[in-house]
């Protein structure tokens, strides 16, 4: 039997807050206008009264008002990244198991053909809308990694009790929305986050922050919205996947060994009200599946570092610190992110 010269490859779909100022065009650059992916999009959105996608991407600069609110970001996230998937060179590249953050779940169920056609696209401009016209809260995010991307105890130790504080504060709600490699997204009422900005020493000149125009995803302050997305989202929506997914909890969805009523009621129910644990789901990716290359859609770059983190928390393959996972991406990468030119080309 001849040995196959593909390698085998993991993709991780990006979640909310990945395209912004620099990735304006990133369809134009990588997707023909005239294709039918980008055109059927651009229809289903013109029908709900919507900006179509390639009109929101071609726009001649980035207002984060328009580009970063919900019904808009996650139609142009999801179409960056379908599009990315679409090209990836399958006959260099066998994908053996797919996954995401957050907003990324949504993606990683239509790249392994859970929500075929257009159904993953409404799955997402339905949840995108609900979350900007019904959400609630904010999020935060802090890091706990030092300078050579390592994870400190004391600073996770650290969060933890400032949180527990804080939450025993009259009308503070908070909650741990996110475990992002060396970082934490809180969830938080609108109180929580005023409280969280001012309690959490300034870590790098850029921490703490608040994500703009999010809402307080993976938490119980969205406990309203599951009702509602069933509401609009039926079951039958869903088909057998085509490829292993790994879920927010580091759960491995194996085609054809689970009902697809299961997965329905873990994205509609606890994916949006309970942690999203991107690390476990990641660590689960490399452990599980051992796979020779993470590849990991665009648009945008900033899945980077907190996949770099857990690489290092897990000394995957001996790694240890940030010079040394950006040495070997230089000589040999392991993380081939689509967003950058030069990895892309080793992909499409």
């Amino acid at each position: 039997m001849m040995q196959s010269d593909k390698q085998t490859a993991v993709v991780i779909c990006p979640g909310r807050g990945t395209y912004n100022q620099a990735e304006l065009g990133y369809l134009a650059r990588h997707e023909p206008s005239s294709s039918d992916f980008l055109s059927s999009i651009d229809k289903a959105r013109a029908a709900s009264g919507q900006i179509p996608i390639s009109e929101l991407d071609a726009a001649e600069r980035f207002k984060a008002r328009l580009h970063g609110s919900g019904d808009n970001a996650s139609a142009l996230i999801y179409a960056c990244a379908l599009a990315d998937f679409q090209q990836i060179d399958c006959e260099r590249y066998d994908i053996i198991a797919v996954t995401g953050n957050s907003m990324g779940w949504y993606l990683a169920l239509a790249c392994a053909g859970v929500l075929p056609g257009l159904s993953g696209f409404n799955v997402v401009n339905t949840m995108g809308t609900l979350m900007h016209n019904q959400g609630a809260g904010g999020q935060v995010i802090y890091p706990l990694f030092n300078a050579d991307w390592q994870l400190e105890d004391e600073l996770v130790h650290f969060c933890d009790d400032v949180v527990a504080r804080l939450n025993d504060e009259t009308g503070v709600e908070i909650y741990h929305s996110i475990d992002l490699g060396g970082m934490i997204v809180f969830a938080a009422n609108e109180q929580g986050v005023k409280r969280l900005l001012k309690e959490l020493p300034p870590q790098q000149d850029r921490f703490p922050f608040q994500l703009q125009h999010h809402s307080a995803f993976h938490s119980p302050l969205l406990n309203h919205i599951p009702r509602i997305a069933k509401a609009e989202l039926a079951t039958n929506m869903f088909e057998v996947a085509q490829l292993p997914l790994i879920d927010g909890r580091g759960m491995i969805w194996q085609p054809r060994r689970y009902q697809t009523n299961s997965i329905y009621d873990y994205t509609f129910e606890h994916q949006v009200t309970q942690t999203y644990n991107f690390s476990k789901a990641l660590e689960v990716s490399l452990k599980e599946f051992a796979p020779d290359k993470l590849i990991v859609l665009g648009p945008g770059t900033t899945l980077g570092p907190p996949i770099a983190q857990e690489l290092i928390k897990q000394n995957w393959n001996g790694l240890n610190s940030k010079a040394e996972f950006q040495a070997r991406q230089q000589e040999d990468p392991f993380v081939l992110s689509m967003g950058i030119e030069a990895q892309r080309a080793l992909v499409v």
